[in-house]
């Protein structure tokens, strides 16, 4: 690498320049050069073999007319001679075997008279063929087979009983050659005289055709490659020719740069030293500030769990507090027996028990975990009704859970519930405020898709006024009066949804009041 950064060096940059700037063009041209003469006669390819489809599917459609033109003449000489069918027949044999074919060419009419539809031997009288005249007059079979052994004869009349028509390809004596050579032919069945009239060319014809014509375009794509090379490498040659003037004015504003920078740098070298202790300075703030941020949020934690103990002390507390009021009653009037006596103190402590049991829920709660785990919602959902159900009882709020039994999560279970709570204990601040009747929260759950579920949690307390609402999510931005709120509860929940637990936290308002969309992997 240290090799590498030697040989560029300021002096020879702008010819590096030049010499990669070349080399690209070069290959540019070479691969354009190349691309462009594969898809050309690839393109020439493609288009030969439909000039030849073409050509065949044009001379099936020529020989077809040539037929129709000599029904038509038969037909039309049918309507104005006096003469009967068996006179006819006659002039129209004698016309058609007049009509005579030059050496260059192939094609020639032919005419059967069908005496049996079926095939078989003696099928047919050979009327007209200006090639085989020694066949006229002469019955034929469609058992005969050609040089390739195909029955062709067999195969037209098997068109002919079907469609009344037949193209058929076949190897037959050529004219004036009698060599065998593949022939194309069209068959028409002539129902007024029971006759199949033929005509047909030799397939080195037409061969000799798309030849020459291949010849001819391929000359000329030949001369069009070549002409656009040629383009391809002057332009090539112009644009080095370009590109060394061009690095000549490289090099003059090279060594005007070079004067500017050696007098800047020691102001950017300044300028860097500058940037870097404020970066350190801003970095080290704003770790300073999430520190006092997660801080702050245990405390907040601390004092909403020391509030929600205290909810669900009072009314164990106020039952202890009754307890020894009446056992000291009793005392005092002489009637505190042994038996009533057990009888409070179990009951002291069965409701000692309860408070134990709920502390220790309070300490599970709250008690941090790093690792994920599988817990099922609703047993998570029982943890935190719990820790919250007393607040909401004693401000007369009702809660309503609808969750799955089956509903499975794979996560961290105390971070999980500290979101939940923090929504619900949100949604009861917002109630209270806006002193609502008949309060409640609904909380339930359900697949998203068929890799996340949603829990939702929605109340009626009258929804959120700001916009946009993604504001609540922002750190200290609350919507309490007096300073009630410290706006880290909803921030804190979202940082734990979506970097912790890979999920999404949103809000929307609904019908009645704010809706919380917690959306988790299963």
């Amino acid at each position: 690498m240290e090799v590498e950064l030697k040989f560029i060096t300021e002096k020879n940059i702008s010819k590096i320049i030049i010499y990669i700037f070349i080399i690209i063009m070069t290959s540019m041209i070479l691969m354009i050069s190349y691309f462009y003469v594969k898809n050309t006669y690839e393109d020439f390819n493609i288009q030969m073999e439909k000039f030849v489809q073409d050509k065949y599917k044009n001379q099936k459609t020529i020989l077809k007319k040539e037929i129709s033109t000599i029904i038509d003449i038969i037909n039309y000489n049918a309507t104005k001679s006096d003469e009967d069918e068996r006179e006819l027949k006659a002039d129209t044999v004698r016309l058609l075997n007049n009509i005579t074919f030059d050496r260059d060419k192939s094609n020639y009419i032919f005419v059967y008279d069908i005496l049996k539809i079926e095939g078989g031997d003696g099928f047919a009288k050979l009327l007209v063929n200006p090639n085989r005249p020694d066949l006229i007059g002469e019955l034929i079979s469609t058992n005969y087979k050609d040089s390739n052994g195909k029955k062709f004869r067999e195969d037209f009349m098997r068109d002919i009983r079907e469609k009344g028509e037949s193209f058929m390809e076949y190897s037959y004596n050529k004219v004036y050659t009698n060599e065998p050579k593949q022939k194309l032919s069209y068959f028409k069945y002539f129902p007024r005289w029971n006759w199949v009239i033929a005509v047909g060319i030799y397939v080195d014809d037409i061969e000799q055709e798309i030849q020459s014509s291949k010849e001819h375009l391929s000359k000329r794509v030949k001369n069009q490659v070549v002409q656009n090379i040629l383009l391809f490498l002057l332009f090539l040659s112009i644009a080095i020719v370009i590109s060394i003037l061009v690095s000549q004015k490289i090099d003059e504003v090279f060594k005007k740069y070079q004067k500017s920078v050696q007098s800047k740098s020691k102001a950017l070298k300044e300028l860097n030293e500058t940037l870097e202790k404020r970066v350190e300075e801003e970095i080290e703030k704003n770790r300073e500030h999430e520190q006092l941020l997660v801080q702050k949020s245990r405390f907040i934690a601390l004092g909403e769990m020391i509030s929600n103990i205290a909810h669900q002390w009072r009314q164990p507390l106020s039952e202890l507090s009754t307890i020894l009021m009446f056992i000291k009653f009793k005392y005092s009037m002489g009637q505190l027996d042994e038996e009533i006596m057990k009888q409070k103190s179990k009951e002291a402590d069965f409701v000692l028990e309860y408070m134990s049991h709920t502390i220790d829920d309070f300490r599970n709660f709250f008690m941090p975990k790093k690792e994920k785990e599988n817990f099922v919602l609703n047993t998570a959902m029982d943890s935190i009704m719990t820790i919250i159900s007393s607040s909401l009882s004693n401000n007369n709020i009702n809660i309503t859970i609808c969750i799955d039994n089956n509903i499975v999560l794979n996560t961290y279970l105390n971070e999980f519930q500290q979101v939940i709570l923090n929504i619900i204990s949100n949604a009861k601040d917002v109630i209270i405020e806006n002193k609502i009747e008949k309060p409640w929260i609904k909380v339930d759950s359900k697949e998203y898709d068929k890799n996340n579920i949603i829990i939702s949690i929605e109340d009626n307390g009258g929804g959120i006024k700001v916009e946009p609402k993604n504001k609540i999510f922002e750190p200290y931005f609350t919507t309490k009066k007096d300073s009630d709120g410290t706006g880290i509860g909803l921030y804190m929940s979202k940082i734990i949804v979506e970097k912790n637990m890979n999920g999404k936290l949103k809000v929307k308002s609904g019908e009645f009041g704010a809706r919380f969309d917690i959306i988790l992997p299963k």
